[in-house]
This record gives structure tokens, sequence and C-alpha cells, in this order.
């Protein structure tokens, strides 16, 4: 009797194991989607006349935007701490110029078993009109052992909505990142990612320098 329940509590267990196995996948899957739907429409806009900021010189022999292979170890969990005393500061853009910003807080993550910390900020414009079409967006710049080697070298941003922050957590996917536009072609002022936004390690995961094409 005592080895017919062992059986059975055996069969059990198994079976949840491959059910939660089967649901990993499935997530996986969903996250590998989501990330392939939002490379090809970022691509799209760059070849599509109406929408790119590619001269007609440029756009005659593209054929997409160039991307890292998919990998899921570079969409992390991170745990979310806001800044809320922060100080807004003049963030340098390639021009020249500069435009205010404000750190909202700080994500704490790990790739390959080392922690990095990314402080994500907001523009002060934004903040002070919450009801603008941007008022709830947040700016995640960085560069990584990639830039000028394989990616641009002024660095790639992420775009981050507050209500991705739930209950002090956020997912972050490197494989959604993209280039400033200072990255095709010139005439904008794009902001250049702090020293503290450097992460120490080859972020191989989303777009490509455009030069590589």
């Amino acid at each position: 009797m005592k080895f017919y329940i062992f059986l059975v509590v055996f069969a059990f267990a198994k079976v949840a194991i491959s059910q939660t196995t089967i649901s990993s996948l499935k997530q996986d899957e969903h996250w590998v989607l989501e990330a392939q739907r939002h490379q090809d429409s970022l691509s799209d806009v760059y070849q599509n006349p109406a929408t790119s900021i590619l001269s007609k010189k440029q756009l005659k022999d593209f054929h997409g935007l160039e991307f890292y292979p998919i990998d899921l170890k570079f969409r992390v969990s991170a745990t979310f701490t806001k800044t809320p005393d922060a100080t807004p500061f003049d963030m340098a853009l390639s021009s020249g110029r500069t435009r205010e910003y404000v750190m909202y807080g700080i994500a704490n993550f790990e790739i390959e078993g080392k922690t990095f910390t990314l402080p994500i900020y907001q523009n002060t414009y934004y903040r002070d009109h919450p009801e603008h079409e941007y008022g709830q967006s947040l700016f995640l710049p960085f560069t990584d052992y990639t830039s000028g080697d394989g990616s641009y070298g002024g660095g790639r941003y992420i775009d981050i909505e507050q209500s991705d922050i739930v209950d002090g957590t956020l997912s972050i996917d490197f494989n959604k990142n993209y280039n400033p536009y200072c990255a095709y072609t010139t005439g904008y002022n794009c902001p250049i990612p702090p020293a503290y936004n450097d992460l120490t390690i080859r972020i191989e995961a989303g777009v490509k320098d455009f030069e590589m094409h």
C-alpha cells in the first residue's frame, strides 16, 4: 500500500512538473514572439518612406534593420526603487546642447550571475505635464561593451511606461532596444547615455549598428 501511495504521489508530482515546464516554454515563446513583433515593427518604420528618417539614397539599398538574435537571457526582471527626491539635471545631447531629465528610479537586475544597476530617467517636461502623450513615459539609455563594436557607439535606448512597474518589479527586455536617430543621419539632438548607464557586459541583443549594413 505504501508503495502504491508513493507511485500515485510521484505520478502527480511528475505531471505537475511537466505542466510547469510546458507553461514555462509557452511563456518563453510568447516573449520571443513579442520581441520579434517589436523588431519587425521598428524595421518597418525605417523601410516605409512615409515614416522613415532615412534619405531616398539610403532607402534605395535599405532592406531592414539588423538585429542580434533574440536571447531571453537579456530579458530581465529588475527590482525597481523610485527616487522621488532626485534633483533634475541636464543630460548631454549629441548636438552639444542639453535637455533636462530627472532620475525616476533605479533598476537592479542580474545577467549571467552578475548584478547591474541602471538609473531610469524622465523628461522633466513630461513629468510636469502628465496629460501629455508621453506624460507617463520613462527613458532608459545605456551603453555596453558592444557600443562601437557591433552596436551604435553612442548607445541605445529602451522605452518604458510607468505602468510597466508593478509592485517594485520591472521587466526590461534588451531585445527591444533601439538606436537614436543619430545612428542613421545628422540633424538630431540625441541624448548621450550618462556614465552611470554603462553596462560592463556585452548586450548582444536588440538592434545592431546601422553602419554594419
